[in-house]
């Protein structure tokens, strides 16, 4: 259920302008830039990986980096930062968001819509692959530069990087709200001395100026054939950070992102690439961790704490970004209920959501140790994140063609230049499914069939409960012919649908024989919209003198508390005393059954009841007190 469109309140986007442009955009550099800030660790490395036959010649090394750089000009500059962040719903970002806003506008245009819809739901689920092996990549990469250091710690990189992954997971619970204000000063150090130990490299070896030529990278290709080809799943590795960049734009909007990059964090990164060609156009044999082999020997050691913090920092952004697409999906009717817990009173997005947290450590640590190094993991990095910057560009082009009105001409050349180039890196990095690019593919499979699984099965039960309801005009009549007990009090009944007498209150009276003097139904419904105002939260009218409907709002980024909803409302006719009102709650336990006349196949059946069973009580969901929950279950079959 959505809330209807008319429903206005502010975004996140709204007023990041004027004097909080700088402090946005500091603070964008910890959150936001995160992960592609610290590819220079491993990316220009796995191009000339051993597996691919790429040797690292002068010519080779100018063409990689003529693909590094033009790759970062034509999808983070001009793809996200140029078209994809205006396609922002009411603030937010990411590819929920693009999916919500390519529904409302496309939706009636498009034939076959429902394929969109489930391209959105893939690429969403592919994310949380991404989510998993972001932080195992980084941080691994980092500790792996005290191998450079001395080789007496290379037997502990593996236990440090468990650890440090097992603290910043178990740092969860306490919220990032303290933390994150040491993020962007961190990361600011952290692009300086990218750019700065580019430039010593540059200015020893200016030749590497030449790869900037677009020409380089086409003479690559000539050049290397299928090996050039394969080159690209490593070349992708230097804009990872893309789609996380759009996802977490609700942050600080679009402005404070864009001075971000342009002005120092583009200009960082691009002084690196250029300053580690430089090195390698000098020192081919430095090809084993070029990144570190820039450093000199007496500020080893720092840079290894400075990386490590940055990739923390990464992995962080990416964790906080999981949680929140977790809740949205919640949200939404894709996921069951979750234990979602607020960690700041001043900002709204900052959630922890202990069962999301506690897999990806799981996750993380079981990748780490099962891969071992970080060339390893990169194996596997890259193809989710490839698919769903794919997907992004297929929707956008719809919203762009039928949302925003633009011509075929110019919808089809932006996008289809686009996709042309992340078909390739899409085929580059499928390459690697047979060496560990599968497990990202197999959790956004999973993910994504218990994302379907759930939101049909929702729809099959709610089939089922209108077969038990009647109508509420049958209802009172019988009441009237039959008056039951009356007793003194208000009863709160969460329902769906308003228009039908709720089961619980029909099994209440069944079994209890019993009507309240005052009810008043509740149905809770979510906006395509992060977040709806307080003060335009309700709809109430009267049904009967003694029958309130009363219709909450909420956003998809909004805590459901019905609670204090309720109480904001205004009720002066007759005031709502919640400590002495009772909540009645259907509790539906989910029988698979044979038959499968729900239209689902007998293993979704299953997967949904045992989803169902674990689901979080709505009494928590929707912060209502437990002493005063009255819960009526019933058994259906599906």
């Amino acid at each position: 259920m959505t809330c209807a469109a008319t429903l206005e309140g502010p975004h996140p986007g709204a007023s990041k302008v004027g004097a909080d442009l700088l402090p946005l955009a500091l603070g964008a550099l910890g959150v936001v830039y995160g992960d592609i800030g610290t590819s220079p660790l491993y990316a220009l490395r796995e191009s000339f990986h051993h597996g691919l036959g790429l040797e690292s010649t002068v010519t080779n090394v100018l063409g990689v980096l003529s693909l590094v750089l033009w790759s970062l000009v034509l999808v983070v500059c001009l793809k996200y930062l140029a078209f994809v962040v205006n396609a922002d719903h009411h603030g937010e970002g990411g590819i929920l968001a693009l999916t919500a806003l390519v529904r409302e506008s496309a939706a009636r245009e498009v034939a076959g819509f429902g394929f969109l819809m489930v391209l959105g739901l893939f690429g969403t689920a592919l994310l949380f692959g991404d989510g998993m092996i972001t932080p195992a990549i980084s941080v691994l990469s980092a500790v792996e530069g005290l191998a450079v250091a001395t080789p007496l710690f290379e037997p502990w990189i593996l236990p440090i990087t468990v650890a440090i992954l097992a603290a910043l997971f178990a740092a969860q619970s306490h919220g990032t709200e303290k933390v994150g204000k040491v993020f962007g000063p961190v990361m600011v150090l952290w692009f300086l001395a990218l750019g700065s130990l580019g430039i010593v490299q540059i200015v020893q070896e200016p030749r590497v100026l030449a790869c900037l030529s677009p020409w380089q990278a086409l003479e690559f290709f000539g050049r290397n054939g299928w090996t050039g080809f394969l080159v690209l799943g490593s070349v992708f590795l230097v804009v990872t950070g893309g789609e996380a960049l759009y996802a977490d734009m609700g942050h600080f909007g679009v402005r404070p992102i864009r001075l971000a990059w342009f002005t120092f964090v583009f200009p960082a990164l691009t002084l690196n690439y250029l300053g580690q060609g430089a090195l390698l156009i000098r020192q081919p044999a430095a090809i084993d961790n070029p990144f570190f082999h820039m450093v000199p020997a007496w500020g080893l050691l720092p840079m290894v704490i400075l990386a490590t913090a940055a990739t923390v920092i990464a992995s962080q952004a990416l964790i906080s970004g999981v949680f929140s697409l977790t809740m949205q999906a919640v949200q939404f009717g894709f996921l069951p209920r979750l234990k979602v817990q607020h960690t700041s009173d001043m900002q709204i997005g900052q959630i922890y959501v202990p069962f999301v947290n506690w897999s990806l450590m799981l996750a993380c640590i079981g990748l780490v140790a099962g891969f071992r190094t970080s060339s390893n993991l990169a194996a596997a990095y890259g193809v989710a994140v490839t698919a769903t910057m794919l997907i992004t560009t297929v929707l956008f082009y719809f919203l762009a063609r039928y949302g925003w009105g633009w011509s075929l001409a110019r919808s089809a050349s932006l996008c289809g230049l686009l996709f042309g180039i992340e078909i390739g890196f899409l085929g580059g990095n499928l390459l690697k499914v047979a060496h560990g690019g599968w497990f990202p593919l197999a959790v956004g499979v999973a993910f994504y069939l218990v994302m379907s699984t759930w939101r049909r099965g929702r729809a099959a039960l709610a089939c089922s409960l209108a077969n038990l309801a009647i109508s509420w005009d049958g209802f009172l009549a019988r009441l009237e012919s039959d008056p039951p007990i009356r007793v003194s009090g208000t009863a709160i009944y969460l329902s769906g649908n308003p228009q039908d007498v709720p089961v619980a209150m029909l099994s209440n009276l069944r079994h209890n024989h019993i009507v309240h003097e005052r009810v008043i139904l509740v149905r809770v419904d979510t906006a395509d919209r992060p977040h709806v105002c307080a003060s335009q939260r309700g709809v109430v009218k009267m049904k009967a003198d003694w029958i309130l409907e009363v219709v909450l709002c909420f956003g998809y980024k909004d805590e459901h508390d019905v609670p204090r909803a309720l109480r904001a409302l205004d009720l002066a006719d007759a005031p709502l005393h919640l400590q002495e009102c009772t909540y009645f709650l259907g509790r539906e336990t989910v029988i698979p059954g044979r038959s499968g006349g729900s239209g689902m196949a007998w293993w979704r059946r299953r997967l949904f009841a045992v989803l169902s069973r674990n689901a979080r009580n709505a009494t928590y969901f929707f912060g209502l007190p437990p002493a005063r929950v009255f819960e009526v279950g019933n058994q259906l079959e599906l």
